[in-house]
């Protein structure tokens, strides 16, 4: 036996042999443009996550750990679209494996994965598309309130809250989300392929189910987590990266750290900062909303 061969045997030290390579991103939240308090997933701050989990050279895998109820249609297709180009340009697969949920937009993003596994309890599905809002308009008549709109374009302002339903909105509406349904019915289809085992009626309808019936289904390929999953695959010395974003947001809220360790406002910065409060609280309803249409 070689020196080398000997050395590499040792637990420490530069000569001794490193185990397989997988690469881990996180991606957790609500999926779409967020405020200055809540990081949502948007290409803009995944995309160099992708890039530095696929840029190590002969790595086994990438691994995506996925907890989201879903957001943006858009957002959804364009992280996922990365992460197919990104794996067919290194020629690395991918496995995702749910957390609480990967449901609607968060399901979209497992799509991208060539294996998709979950947890027992994991929600998965939601093949749907949903929009929701209030009608105030009787409520701003019953307290005095006139309501003042003009446009150019009759159709400018179909879903208005403070105006009376209108049914050609609604049916505006309507064919919109078809034509979104029909994009994530067309992923799932041509991602998961003949692994699909439930009816489309029963799949597409927008349900969602917990991680052993979703395995029923096709949706997922089979339960387990990442550890577990990973060193069955690649061996016990697999060696799990995890890619970290770092994180600005002093920066972002227009804070600042002056001589001592207490952060400060920058000249100009204080409506700003009002600003983005009142965005994150309303952010933060419409994160609960998300999470709570699955019942977590």
């Amino acid at each position: 036996m070689s020196l080398h061969s000997l050395l590499a045997k040792l637990p420490f030290g530069p000569w001794r042999k490193a185990g397989p390579l997988v690469s881990v991103v996180r991606l957790s939240g609500v999926i779409g443009q967020a405020g200055p308090f809540r990081s949502g997933l948007s290409l803009d701050g995944v995309a160099p996550l992708l890039e530095r989990a696929f840029a190590p050279k002969n790595q086994k895998a990438v691994a995506l750990i996925i907890n989201s109820p879903g957001g943006s249609p858009v957002q959804s297709a364009l992280i996922a679209k990365r992460i197919r180009d990104l794996a067919e340009e290194k020629k690395v697969p991918v496995f995702a494996f749910c957390e609480d949920a990967a449901a609607s937009g968060g399901y979209w993003l497992a799509c991208a994965a060539d294996e998709i596994w979950a947890d027992e309890s994991s929600i998965v599905g939601s093949i749907g598309v949903v929009s929701s809002g209030f009608g105030l308009h009787a409520l701003i008549e019953r307290h005095g309130i006139e309501r003042r709109l003009y446009t150019a374009g009759d159709k400018k302002v179909l879903l208005d809250p403070f105006s009376p339903e209108r049914e050609d909105g609604v049916a505006h509406l309507k064919a919109l989300q078809a034509d979104v349904h029909e994009a994530f019915k067309a992923m799932v289809r041509t991602r998961r392929g003949a692994r699909l085992t439930g009816s489309e009626e029963e799949l597409f309808s927008g349900a969602f189910w917990a991680g052993r019936k979703a395995l029923a289904l096709g949706l997922v390929d089979g339960l387990g987590d990442l550890r577990s999953v990973m060193r069955g695959r690649f061996g016990e010395k697999v060696r799990l990266r995890v890619v970290q974003q770092e994180r600005g947001m002093l920066r972002r809220l227009g804070l600042r750290t002056g001589n001592g360790s207490a952060p400060a406002l920058e000249a100009g910065a204080h409506e700003a900062f009002a600003d983005a409060l009142v965005a994150a609280a309303r952010k933060s309803l419409d994160d609960w909303a998300a999470w709570a249409k699955l019942g977590l």
